[in-house]
């Protein structure tokens, strides 16, 4: 079974009253450094989504050039894997496929959630998965180059992305993790790389908690370290909002 979220941040207090910004703020930015992600709760209908993470760092836009992207099912998408219809989703990190960093941070929030079981956003802590290699093996996935791929959906909507990464990366003092069950090429004979596939979703199936939507909800979190997927759902009007959050410029400029 699924695990409830245990970074959980409401926007009223114990009496019902609406934090103040200031300890809004203060609470959200302690548990994403704490826990690498927040959901946001008791979302009052006058919060500004975009304005509160523009504060997180500039916005930046995904592969079909959308800034604000909407999470919604698409009806001639149902039969390949893509974001944007009914099916589940593997265990990835996102941007893995960009030239340079990959997004600092991601961010969705509920414009509709799924009516009837499912549509979950599904998270597990990159680190998990990390412990179970040794600090060799780690170094390997540091100086080894790997191709990434972009997605099904993507190319069939004329996006092919194509680029080579190692699966880790120093950057600052902080360590990005990529991760795609699917779009990481594995090269023939590399049983490092497998099995950092076959032990990262084994562990993401195990010990991932599931987030369940209110209209308004977000959830942000830590991309170069958090991986995340979703359940399947029925409801056709599901509906999220999405952005991913740029890295410093002094630190996409470095990478």
């Amino acid at each position: 079974m699924p695990k409830s979220p245990d970074s959980v941040l409401s926007c009223y207090d114990v009496n019902h009253d609406l934090l103040p910004d200031s300890v809004l703020r203060y609470a959200f930015r302690q548990l994403l450094g704490n826990n690498g992600y927040v959901h946001l709760v008791n979302v009052p209908e006058s919060f500004d989504h975009v304005a509160f993470l523009k504060e997180l760092g500039d916005f930046q836009p995904t592969p079909t050039g959308t800034v604000i992207g909407d999470l919604k099912p698409e009806a001639d998408m149902d039969d390949i894997y893509h974001a944007q219809n009914r099916k589940p989703l593997v265990p990835h990190s996102e941007g893995y496929e960009f030239r340079g960093l990959p997004p600092r941070y991601m961010a969705l929030w509920c414009v509709k959630p799924a009516s009837g079981p499912g549509g979950e956003t599904t998270m597990l802590d990159g680190q998990r998965v990390l412990r179970e290699f040794t600090e060799d093996e780690q170094r390997h996935f540091l100086e080894t180059p790997y191709t990434w791929k972009s997605t099904e959906g993507l190319a069939r909507r004329g996006v092919h992305h194509t680029v080579e990464h190692p699966v880790l990366e120093d950057v600052d003092g902080e360590r990005v993790f990529r991760f795609s069950y699917n779009n990481l090429v594995v090269p023939e004979g590399d049983d490092l790389a497998t099995r950092l596939l076959k032990r990262g979703k084994a562990i993401y199936d195990e010990s991932h908690v599931a987030v369940q939507y209110e209209e308004r909800d977000m959830i942000v979190w830590n991309n170069w370290r958090m991986l995340h997927s979703r359940n399947a759902f029925e409801d056709p009007t599901r509906h999220l909002k999405r952005v991913q959050i740029a890295a410093p410029v002094s630190l996409a400029s470095a990478a």
